[in-house]
């Protein structure tokens, strides 16, 4: 499948690299683009030899520097709904998708590309790296998931303290939050990503994918509820092949053969 606005490239079996490629518009999201986004996730999900998405931007400058603002000018509340759902829409799908996702944020992650960042999983930055949501500073609020997404990272006081500030963050000091993973300097964020990727491929790929699963519905469970869901999931890894070589393979000493 070909796409306008979006890059794919295959850096380390298992894992695809999506660049958002609109350089001269700072890589902002049009309504083309996320829907390009949302297709492209379902489209790689049917892979199963893909299990990693890794998002960054094209350019040096920006990640994504937020929703295209000359598109929406003209919205009234019906257009602005349905841009809203869309955006929605594409984040949830990379959410909720089965693929683990990785932003590696190369530039300035501002108001829609926050928003992307925030719906994968792990966020790594170059120290030059800018963040924000700066939506209250045109008379807007987040329409993409931010406000949900960002309270339940880092709890409502603080989520609170950056969505009505509007001010962007250097990328220290979204360690510091607990907003990004990792910081690294601009030239070594790939190897950063792609290590960690390796990572993650190295281990039970059944495994991973339930582990972000439990971990990832837990967050509208209660306590019993969540301990419960993780209880049948860790029990039914048990009835694989995955398991039964994971488990052989450190009694023999040996690597698994996932």
């Amino acid at each position: 499948m070909t796409y306008q606005f979006l890059t794919l490239e295959v850096p380390i079996p298992g894992a695809t690299l999506i660049t958002i490629n609109r350089p001269d518009a700072l890589n902002a999201l049009n309504l083309k683009l996320l829907q390009e986004i949302e297709a492209c996730v379902s489209e790689l999900e049917k892979d199963p030899q893909n299990r990693i998405i890794i998002f960054t931007g094209s350019g040096k400058k920006a990640f994504v520097a937020g929703a295209d603002i000359a598109a929406m000018n003209d919205f009234g509340t019906k257009e602005a709904e349905e841009f809203s759902s869309i955006g929605q829409n594409a984040m949830i799908r990379i959410d909720q998708s089965s693929l683990i996702s990785i932003a590696a944020i190369n530039g300035f992650a501002l108001g829609g590309g926050m928003e992307l960042a925030l719906a994968c999983d792990m966020r790594i930055a170059s120290n030059q790296a800018k963040l924000g949501l700066p939506e209250v500073s045109l008379g807007l609020i987040p329409g993409f998931g931010g406000t949900q997404r960002l309270t339940r990272l880092l709890g409502s006081g603080l989520a609170l303290e950056i969505i009505l500030s509007g001010e962007m963050l250097g990328a220290e000091e979204a360690h510091r939050i607990k907003l990004i993973n990792r910081i690294t300097p601009p030239e070594e964020l790939m190897d950063t990503v792609f290590s960690l990727a390796k990572s993650i491929l190295s281990r039970g790929p059944v495994a991973v994918r339930e582990a972000k699963r439990v971990a990832k519905n837990g967050k509208s469970l209660s306590s019993i509820e969540g301990y419960r869901a993780e209880k049948l999931a860790f029990a039914g890894l048990f009835g694989g092949a995955e398991s039964k070589e994971g488990l052989s393979a450190f009694l023999e000493k040996r690597k698994p053969g996932f």
